[in-house]
């Protein structure tokens, strides 16, 4: 019998390398963003720059600000998480055209322009809100559609407008501040322990792990064993049968809570519909654009006690960028 499965080759070599147009639809906001920003007079950030190319190269200005705009118009703030997202996900790798800047990069860039920022915020914001692009009238919690009554009033005043950049470049810097005094400032606070990174190591460590597992798992078998044994040969010479329970069989006696979780300490054991995972449980309130408007993870097995806190943070959320249209709930997945 032979599998019909499509290939799945991670080394595979391309002739000609796939081009960063093809990796999203034409619709995404990340294409919005970076159209916008060309439509933006950037000399500003440019100044500080030597124009005749003596010393190290650094970042286009140009892109620093889309990376920007576009992580703070999809709830994200933490220059760490900014650059794990240019490592991972295809949109910031679009915006960043492949280039990898660390947290220190992305913070200071944020500190260094930060008035200009403020008044390049607004234009951007302008823009978006006369294309129609920010929209409340669906979200969604944990998959849920939840639909609102009205539709959403867009305009906002210039005054509503500088207090939402004022307050979105103070939380990034207030973030930014309390991840430099958790994990260090040139550190980004996930990073794998020392001996995971390097794939050797990474595989022989798991490796050992299974080897322990299996051991363990052989001790706890032929202990059952050596237990029916002593039982059986007592048996024969007594012509009784031992009192109690009938020792379990070999198999079953291997121990199923056993652990060798080698990665993530903050993770927990998960119940599934499939069964146990190893993580953690993501919660999101999602837009139809697509534009998380509330999140967050946490160590708790099930949803049941996150639907107050996700609405709660979404309402806060809309009365904070001041849009006007209320949201109703229609739960399904979340309690």
């Amino acid at each position: 019998m032979a599998y019909n499965f499509l290939p799945c080759d991670r080394n595979q070599s391309y002739l000609l390398p796939p081009s960063l147009v093809d990796w999203l639809p034409q619709d995404h906001l990340a294409w919005f963003v970076l159209d916008a920003v060309e439509q933006i007079d950037l000399k500003q950030f440019y100044k500080k720059y030597r124009s005749d190319g003596v010393g190290n190269s650094a970042f286009n200005p140009s892109i620093m600000v889309c990376l920007l705009i576009y992580s703070y118009c999809t709830s994200e703030r933490s220059s760490r998480r900014i650059e794990k997202h240019c490592q991972t996900d295809v949109a910031y790798k679009v915006i960043m055209a492949n280039q990898l800047p660390d947290h220190t990069t992305i913070s200071r860039f944020r500190k260094d322009n930060e008035s200009y920022l403020k008044s390049l915020f607004l234009e951007i914001l302008r823009l978006c809100a006369d294309a129609g692009l920010v929209k409340l009238g669906k979200v969604s919690l944990d998959g849920t559609k939840i639909k609102a009554d009205a539709s959403l009033a867009s305009n906002r005043t210039l005054k509503h407008l500088e207090q939402e950049i004022d307050k979105m470049l103070s939380e990034a810097a207030a973030k930014d501040a309390e991840e430099d005094n958790t994990f260090g400032a040139d550190k980004r606070g996930d990073e794998m322990p020392e001996e995971l990174r390097n794939r050797d190591s990474r595989i022989n460590r798991l490796k050992a792990c299974k080897e322990r597992l299996e051991r363990e798992k052989a001790q706890a078998v032929q202990t059952q064993q050596d237990k029916i044994d002593r039982s059986k040969v007592k048996e024969e010479s007594t012509g009784k049968k031992p009192r109690g329970r009938k020792p379990r069989l070999p198999e079953e006696a291997e121990n199923k809570d056993a652990k060798a979780n080698v990665t993530d300490p903050d993770s927990r054991i998960m119940k599934t519909r499939k069964g146990f995972v190893q993580g953690l449980n993501a919660q999101a309130v999602v837009t139809e654009q697509q534009v998380i408007v509330a999140e967050d993870v946490t160590q708790e097995e099930n949803d049941k006690r996150q639907l107050h806190p996700m609405l709660e943070q979404t309402e806060s959320n809309r009365k904070t960028v001041e849009i006007k249209e209320k949201t109703g709930v229609a739960l399904a997945g979340a309690g």
